[in-house]
């Protein structure tokens, strides 16, 4: 690998780059490439010149495959409409290879994904899918490993300057083996939302102080986050005649509730282990593997964390805040209904909100928004439950990722591997990233633009300059099949949020369905390496009193709350991400 990323880095160096001469058509690609760069990608970190260069080297490297038509898919985010209504586009003008980027539902790209691997029929010939399926990728032999394939049947078709090392979340996308089997294309964080001016108002933070016995700020632990709700819920009320509410969040049983819950939402109350990016040997989804990267079990009674006092802790406090806390409405809706509601005005906080709901909530017309643009809102991290530990990872990171099987014939996977290169390259990527604000590339994340849009994005930009950053990391390599396991969550929670079990019950059931399924694939023999070995059941307390997770019920789960002032944090932040 070091060999490759040395190459890949010279032009970014400066240095230009050295192919085979161009065919006939040269003149043609570069007035092509010219024009694309001086029409759609003026923001690049590359100079002019170094975007042209590279631009040809798609040109020329795509010539076998002129004329072909191929079909790749991703979810429908503004990147990826991006990517479909420009960057396709612009690749198909460059190099000839018709690409339809379709645009569909996530869950329908997981399904056909899903169908591909296990059917060995090739439906698209790329897929931008998350690297929450990292752990499936690794297991079932199908998927393409991407160091294999750019030192051997890729080795002429992997851009020079691809720089593998500027990706900030290829480490979401590596194996235990070390190897990469997904290219980031698009990346964002769930963070705690909160409205800055509300949090500024003298009489507000008066009134916390006399109630509470501490300043109103940005919560650092899980009771105070509960008392800001309540605060503004129960003795704020009305803000200029509007009824407010001091939490967002969604209950609707509908398959996105389990994006709620396995976005790290357990281990965000402390349920996993120490280590990062996933947590070892416990990860964010409770799941336990043994030292060779096998999955052990997610019950506590095999030694996993999945039902575990933390994980009841956890669901029983998101149930009592959208039932206490949340508009009303908020029960019956999905994921998708949510998202937008914050910029309504009428909320005070979310300690669960995505960054890719960020560009949504930048129009000047909006409630959260003053006239020149500047939000009325902040991001930060999310506050941490009270089985949190130093060590541990903090929050969720999606990370979209180029992926590719071996069921694809391999000049279409190849012609793929190029488009999908193309949506990444440093010509481009600065463009979409002010685009859809689903940054892939470090280099993009401190330029000189994305410094000019920060005081725009409310933290955006900042949390991504912080080495703390990091901390924020997807699901584990420990889940070994991720379409078949994901759906197990919303099924087995859904009874929970809407109060028809308790969340002791739900999570037992879970723990279980999630032992099972992995049983179960372990006998059909279905994976190549890393299979699950579930360990024999035992009496919970004998793993509950061991030290690390599952971690024994604490006396007191709601300790004194914490805050601190944003300006503080947000020096600590850029003071860790300067360079």
């Amino acid at each position: 690998m070091k060999s490759i990323t040395i190459r890949l880095s010279l032009l970014a160096s400066g240095v230009m780059l050295a192919s085979a001469p161009l065919h006939a058509d040269n003149h043609d690609a570069r007035a092509i490439a010219e024009r694309l760069v001086d029409e759609h990608f003026q923001n690049s970190t590359l100079s002019r010149e170094q975007q042209i260069e590279e631009l040809l080297w798609f040109a020329e490297a795509a010539e076998p495959f002129r004329g072909m038509e191929i079909n790749t898919v991703a979810e429908g985010l503004t990147t990826h409409i991006y990517e479909r209504d420009v960057l396709a586009e612009a690749f198909t003008e460059l190099t000839g290879i018709e690409v339809t980027h379709n645009i569909i539902g996530e869950g329908d790209v997981v399904n056909n994904m899903q169908t591909q691997m296990q059917s060995g029929r090739n439906i698209y010939d790329g897929y931008v899918n998350d690297s929450d399926a990292i752990g499936t990728h690794i297991r079932y032999g199908t998927t393409i490993n991407l160091s294999e394939a750019m030192e051997n049947e890729w080795a002429d078709y992997t851009l020079p300057t691809l720089d593998l090392d500027d990706f900030i979340g290829i480490q979401y996308t590596t194996g235990p083996d070390g190897s990469i089997y997904q290219l980031p294309t698009q990346q964002f964080a769930n963070l705690y939302w909160f409205r800055y001016d509300w949090f500024q108002r003298e009489d507000f933070r008066e009134q916390f102080r006399e109630i509470y016995g501490y300043d109103l700020g940005v919560p650092t632990n899980w009771t105070a986050y509960e008392d800001i709700a309540e605060f503004f819920t129960e003795h704020v009320g009305e803000i200029d005649g509007e009824r407010v509410y001091g939490h967002m969040d969604y209950g609707r049983r509908d398959p996105s509730l389990g994006w709620r819950f396995h976005d790290s939402w357990l281990s965000m109350a402390g349920m996993g282990s120490p280590g990062v990016p996933f947590g070892n040997p416990v990860d964010d989804w409770g799941i336990r593997v043994d030292e060779e990267s096998r999955p052990v079990g997610a019950s506590v009674s095999r030694g996993g964390a999945t039902n575990s006092p933390a994980s009841v802790f956890a669901v029983t406090k998101m149930v009592e805040w959208l039932d206490q806390y949340a508009p009303p409405e908020a029960q019956g809706m999905t994921f998708g209904e949510a998202g937008p509601v914050p910029a309504q005005g009428n909320v005070a906080q979310q300690i669960f909100w995505y960054t890719a709901f960020t560009a949504d909530m930048t129009d000047p017309g909006l409630p959260v928004t003053e006239e020149d643009g500047t939000p009325k809102w902040r991001m930060a991290p999310s506050p941490t439950g009270p089985y949190w530990e130093e060590g541990m990872k903090v929050g969720y990171q999606d990370v979209g990722s180029w992926t590719f099987f071996d069921s694809t014939p391999e000049d279409r996977r190849t012609a793929a591997w190029l488009f999908g290169q193309f949506t990444t390259a440093k010509t481009v990527s600065l463009e979409k990233l002010m685009a859809g604000l689903t940054p892939i590339r470090e280099s993009d994340i401190f330029s000189d633009q994305m410094s000019e849009m920060a005081p725009k994005l409310g933290g955006l930009v900042e949390f991504y300059r912080s080495p703390n950053e990091s901390n924020w990391t997807p699901s584990s390599t420990n889940v070994p099949d991720y379409p078949r396991m994901a759906p197990l969550w919303w099924q087995n929670l859904a009874p929970a949020v809407s109060g028809e079990i308790e969340p002791q019950e739900a999570l037992d059931n879970l723990a279980g369905d999630i032992d099972n399924v992995m049983a179960r694939l372990a006998r059909a023999g279905v994976f190549q390496v890393y299979a699950p070995q579930l360990n024999e059941e035992q009496d919970p307390e004998v793993w509950l009193s061991q030290p690390g997770a599952p971690k024994a019920k604490l006396d007191d789960e709601m300790p004194q709350g914490t805050t601190v002032p944003y300006e503080e944090m947000m020096e600590e932040w850029m003071a860790a991400g300067t360079r």
